[in-house]
């Protein structure tokens, strides 16, 4: 064939197996034989080992999986990727419907969908090209996991539309392909997965893409980053309907209800009826359906108002308790541990469970060696539900809390009104490793490399007795340590080096400071600017604060009275640390802004400034960027191909900006600061 006949075949090629692959993985209706199918992609293969310059992006071969990855690199995410807030129970659904109409009114209608036990990834496409796919992460950050999303035949790599799109989904593994692979790895003599939503985890954070590949992975798609309206979609309904006619997988099981009610009645069939299902789920998602009741609804620092999870009743399963082990976590609170003789419980194998208090362990009678009834609260922590009386022996023995603490033999006190036992010795091991721990995590300083085996190998060397000491650590300290090689030490060290340019927000809750997390962290560092300015606050202005109670203004001033505490952050000062807040602070906002107050819609496309940019600009000058134009907007930004928000904000006589007008206004602001 002449090069210009081939290019024609391999496109029609690719066309024919992404439409034949699409019938078959997302619609579940092959088009043609398997064996048609594969004699295709084998013909694909051919010309592409042949002429490795006509191999696309979104070729069908690129499945397979590609060279090992050396590691994974970090995508923030423009909208951030939220948690949910759970329901429980019926009454509590009937509490987040009441919270809803309180705010949004009494005509809401809701989408109930089904919650798939699997990993949260976000979706990028750019001109319709599958250009980047990432994890959740901390909600913020993700890891980018593009080449091994490309092995899941249920994403589209060629959207039907050339638009540019950020979706949200859950990757999950069928039941039928976790059974075979766990047949697999015990015939290898690998130890089994726990559960389904493990291994797609598993799955996905392999470096080498071909393992991802051979696991028959799948997703549903559940919605579109951002709110959708500038797609012309107004409600979240819509959105599903769009993404389907994207050629995306969504789940068809969801339904719109009209009234909790027909909420909870959708709730209740599929409790009984999950089983039935050939993917796990853990529960019902319960959204509020129109994007406009969602913008009145808002959200907290951690969920959207307008959005919750109900959580199916956890499995109950009897073992027995072996031990109660006990724990001192970075707040000195000692937190008994039942040890159990492992059981398998919502599909887990499960050897430990929280006992949660000393209070808890004397009201229940729960005793060491009893029979006991174990759950998953929330289908996540394992717990100890009661001990079976019936069952008894006279052999068991009561528990009784120690005087002293495990970890370093000082004595334990009770503070009025407190369940918590605590250690308050401020050089207890225990507490200093957990510290440490909490410092160099991911929502904190970041520092990669240091995990709990590392941060105690850390301690009992000698090398880190309090945080500041990781910034003194050398190389030739370290590769002493046990499975530190020289690449792992130059990784660790730069990691640290690079946590010393954190905001000061990171700082204030790597600091573990009691009360104080990662909003509280943030709002201190945009109020006061410094971690100096912040020291010398009093309780009067630490209260005057809007989001600051009485409870986080005490812990501050005890915080830092303790002269140990500021001896510390002086070291960490003094090795370079950046103890400043890097965005504009509440007071650096100017009073003339043109934005301070105002609600702004970014809507079309901007061709200087992508819609994060703005966003974070419009933000620093103490505006409000929202998703959906109201009677509340006070402004609407209008790029190329603005749709139905600026007809609607032509419809309220709200004045619009064109990006040209944005930049103008944000040059003047920006040059003034």
């Amino acid at each position: 064939m002449e090069k210009k006949e081939l290019m024609e075949r391999v496109e029609e090629l690719n066309n024919l197996l992404h439409k034949y692959g699409e019938a078959y993985y997302v619609q579940d209706k092959p088009l043609v034989t398997d064996a048609i199918y594969d004699a295709y992609m084998q013909e694909l293969l051919t010309i592409e080992s042949e002429f490795p310059d006509l191999v696309y992006p979104d070729s069908p071969t690129q499945r397979v999986g590609g060279e090992i990855l050396s590691g994974y690199g970090k995508v923030t995410h423009e909208f951030p990727m939220l948690s949910l807030s759970n329901a429980f129970n019926e009454e509590e659904l009937r509490d987040f419907d009441r919270r809803v109409q309180a705010l949004a009114g009494d005509k809401v209608s809701y989408v109930c969908e089904l919650k798939i036990d699997g990993l949260a990834i976000s979706l990028r496409y750019v001109d319709g090209k599958f250009v980047q796919g990432a994890t959740r992460g901390d909600g913020t950050v993700g890891e980018d996991i593009t080449a091994n999303l490309k092995t899941i035949r249920t994403i589209p790599l060629q959207l039907k539309e050339p638009i540019s799109i950020e979706v949200r989904g859950e990757a999950y593994m069928p039941k039928n392909a976790f059974v075979q692979l766990n047949e697999n790895r015990d015939e290898a003599g690998e130890e089994p997965f726990a559960n389904p939503r493990n291994a797609a985890a598993g799955s996905l954070r392999q470096l080498d893409p071909k393992i991802a590949a051979s696991r028959n992975l799948a997703i549903f798609v559940y919605g579109i980053a951002g709110d959708g309206t500038e797609y012309g979609i107004d409600s979240h309904s819509d959105a599903l309907d769009y993404l389907d006619r994207l050629h995306f997988a969504t789940n068809q099981e969801r339904q719109r209800c009209a009234t909790i009610d027909e909420v909870i009645e959708y709730v209740e069939k599929w409790i009984e009826i999950r089983s039935d299902l050939d993917y796990e789920i853990d529960g019902i998602v319960i959204k509020v359906d129109l994007f406009e009741d969602q913008e009145q609804l808002g959200f907290t620092a951690r969920s959207p108002r307008w959005a919750t999870a109900f959580k199916f009743p956890a499995e109950e399963v009897v073992t027995k308790l072996i031990d109660i082990e006990l724990s001192v976590g970075r707040t000195g609170v000692v937190t008994p541990t039942a040890i159990l003789e492992p059981v398998l419980v919502d599909g887990s194998t499960v050897g430990r469970a929280s006992l949660h208090n000393e209070d808890l362990i004397k009201e229940k009678d729960i005793r060491i060696g009893d029979t006991v009834v174990i759950r998953k609260a929330g289908d996540i922590i394992p717990e100890v539900v009661a001990p079976v009386i019936e069952e008894r022996t006279d052999d068991e023995q009561p528990f009784e809390m120690p005087r002293n603490c495990p970890a370093c033999d000082s004595e334990l006190i009770r503070i009025e009104g407190e369940v918590a036992v605590r250690c308050v010795n401020p050089k207890c091991p225990a507490q200093m490793k957990e510290a440490i721990i909490h410092f160099v995590s991911r929502n904190a300083m970041n520092i990669e490399g240091i995990g709990e085996r590392v941060a105690e190998q850390l301690y009992e060397a000698n090398l880190v007795h309090d945080v500041s000491d990781l910034y003194i650590l050398t190389k030739e300290q370290l590769v002493e340590l046990e499975r530190m090689g020289e690449k792992s030490v130059s990784n660790l060290l730069t990691a640290i080096e690079n946590s010393k340019e954190n905001s000061l927000e990171k700082v204030l809750f790597g600091l573990g400071i009691r009360h104080v997390g990662e909003k509280a962290a943030r709002i201190l560092a945009e109020e006061f600017g410094s971690l100096e300015a912040l020291i010398k606050a009093d309780t009067e202005k630490l209260i005057s604060i809007h989001e600051i109670g009485e409870k986080v203004a005490d812990s501050l001033i005890t915080y830092f009275a303790n002269e140990e505490v500021l001896e510390v952050l002086r070291k960490l000062e003094s090795y370079g640390l950046n103890l400043l807040y890097k965005g504009l602070t509440r007071q650096d906002v100017p009073a003339d802004s043109v934005f301070s107050g105002k609600t702004v819609v970014l809507t079309g496309k901007l061709s200087i400034l992508t819609r994060g940019e703005a966003k974070s600009k419009i933000e620093a000058l103490g505006g409000k960027v929202s998703g959906s134009v109201s009677k509340k907007t006070d402004l609407v930004i209008a790029g190329e191909d603005a749709g139905s928000k600026l007809a609607r904000a032509e419809e309220l006589e709200i004045t619009v900006w064109n990006e040209a007008q944005l930049i103008e206004a944000l040059d003047k602001k920006e040059s003034a600061v």
